[in-house]
């Protein structure tokens, strides 16, 4: 079953979590409304860094706000470098990359945190966004996943973390989100080397080659590949079935605007009056 529900223009939500944890709040964004100008960010691009105007982003931003009732002081945001690096996140780092880039975290690729009130946000223009959440802590998280940080290990880093901070990785949660297909995604032999390291003795291989040097790789397979090699079980992991490339009548895509898009952002967060 498809975990992506479209809420309205503006997002999706993961219904069947928050169904079944009262008070958890957690999405994709597409590119449909808000009030970005600029042709190639025009509607609900919420990325600072790629050439749209501040205040439009802080009005998208404070428009998403309003519409999921989670304050746009309470946000957190990163200045992502397809890296490993995860942050833990507590109530003294509210706001931090919220309202400008300057305040995000700095070279950081995931968030986790066991606070309420705190909503966890990264920018996706076609790399995987992770969402993980293990019940009985309440702990949560969100990485992002392209293929740099994939072969290098941050859906793995992750359950590593979550596990340091007193997660049962038997009972951790993952959702894989929209981002780039297999069938869109073509890369060259030096990035399928990387994925051959990473997934050594895996018997089905996510890529498949096309050409001479090019392959189609699949990404979201990938990350689960790494993440039941991490411990989580395959079967409390989900997938999405939307691409951020195919479907664009809802999504930016990197590479399929040829480098010149704006960005959803995956989020995820408890509320302040949220109960165990």
């Amino acid at each position: 079953m498809e975990p992506f529900i479209l809420k309205n223009p503006e997002f999706f939500i993961l219904k069947e979590w928050m169904e079944r944890f009262p008070g958890l709040e957690a999405g994709f964004t597409t590119k449909n409304g808000g009030v970005s100008q600029l042709q190639a960010f025009s509607g609900l691009n919420f990325a600072f860094h790629v050439g749209d105007d501040p205040s439009s982003v802080c009005e998208n931003r404070l428009l998403l706000a309003n519409k999921i009732d989670f304050p746009l002081p309470s946000w957190v945001g990163a200045e992502q470098t397809h890296g490993i690096q995860i942050a833990k996140i507590d109530k003294a780092d509210q706001g931090k990359g919220s309202s400008d880039y300057r305040s995000s975290f700095l070279a950081t690729d995931g968030f986790l945190t066991l606070q309420r009130g705190i909503l966890l946000t990264l920018c996706f223009a076609d790399c995987v966004p992770l969402y993980f959440i293990e019940p009985e802590t309440k702990m949560i998280g969100i990485a992002h996943a392209g293929w740099k940080g994939t072969v290098h290990g941050i859906a793995a880093e992750m359950i590593s973390k979550f596990k340091q901070n007193g997660a049962n990785s038997d009972k951790i949660l993952v959702i894989i989100g929209p981002s780039i297909c297999k069938k869109c995604y073509i890369v060259d032999e030096r990035v399928i080397n990387l994925v051959k390291n990473r997934l050594d003795g895996v018997e089905k291989l996510p890529y498949n080659q096309i050409s001479e040097g090019q392959y189609s790789l699949d990404l979201q397979e990938l990350n689960r590949d790494i993440l039941v090699k991490a411990g989580i079980k395959d079967e409390n992991i989900e997938t999405t079935e939307y691409c951020t490339s195919c479907h664009s009548e809802h999504f930016y895509s990197h590479r399929r605007d040829k480098g010149n898009a704006g960005r959803m952002i995956a989020y995820i967060g408890w509320k302040e009056d949220s109960r165990p």
